[in-house]
């Protein structure tokens, strides 16, 4: 997955609380296990006046005129900013490769769904959680500034507003070493792949009629 270490970015609004994960990548689009090609229909019964289907053509759909991230001003953001307990439902990863194919780096909220932020933070999407007064206030912010974007740095966990202020997050040291690395769980096993050929190699001189095919 990709690195995550310093990003900036415009910030779009999801001005509502719990949204599920079956909003944020409908049902009838999770007959794939690739993770790419669900950003089209990220939010897709909010985002289109019709009803999606797996493989339409969603250029020619008629948009939900209302919905932020249909607005000229809100368009190429990578930040999203949402109210308490983002992510809730049920557990399918789906939602988090929809945010990351759509290109959202971070989400930011007062609270967030456990299943949903151990999914984001395994494909290269940071969750950041702050206090509601804090949201509050970028939710005030990006209505009455259009472009309004903030600088996300990892390393220190910090947030960089327009206006100067500095806001700082906690995440935990070891989801917050395997982002900036770009390491999700596969990537974590592979950096003790010579470990793991010595204890195979040891477990076949100690065992090795476990490693005899079968004659039948």
């Amino acid at each position: 997955m990709k690195p995550f270490t310093v990003h900036s970015g415009l910030v779009a609004p999801m001005d509502r609380a719990n949204v599920d994960t079956d909003l944020m990548i409908p049902k009838q689009f999770l007959k794939s296990i690739k993770r790419s090609g669900f950003g089209p229909n990220l939010f897709d019964e909010l985002r289109y006046l019709d009803e999606g289907q797996p493989d339409a053509d969603n250029s020619s759909r008629p948009l939900n005129p209302d919905f932020p991230l249909n607005l000229p001003r809100y368009q190429g953001a990578s930040i999203l900013l949402a109210r308490e307990n983002f992510g809730c439902g049920s557990s399918r990863e789906h939602a988090a490769w929809a945010m990351e194919d759509f290109g959202f780096r971070a989400v930011i909220a007062p609270s967030f769904a456990d299943i949903f932020r151990s999914n984001a933070l395994k494909n290269g999407i940071l969750p950041i959680a702050l206090p509601a007064d804090q949201v509050d206030t970028l939710f005030a912010a990006i209505r009455a500034e259009e472009g309004y974007a903030l600088t996300i740095d990892l390393e220190a966990c910090t947030i960089l507003l327009p206006d100067g202020s500095l806001w700082s997050f906690e995440l935990d040291a070891f989801r917050r070493e395997c982002l900036l690395k770009g390491l999700d769980d596969i990537g974590i096993t592979l950096e003790r792949a010579d470990a793991i050929r010595t204890f195979e190699g040891q477990h076949r001189e100690r065992f090795p009629w476990l490693f005899e095919d079968i004659v039948l």
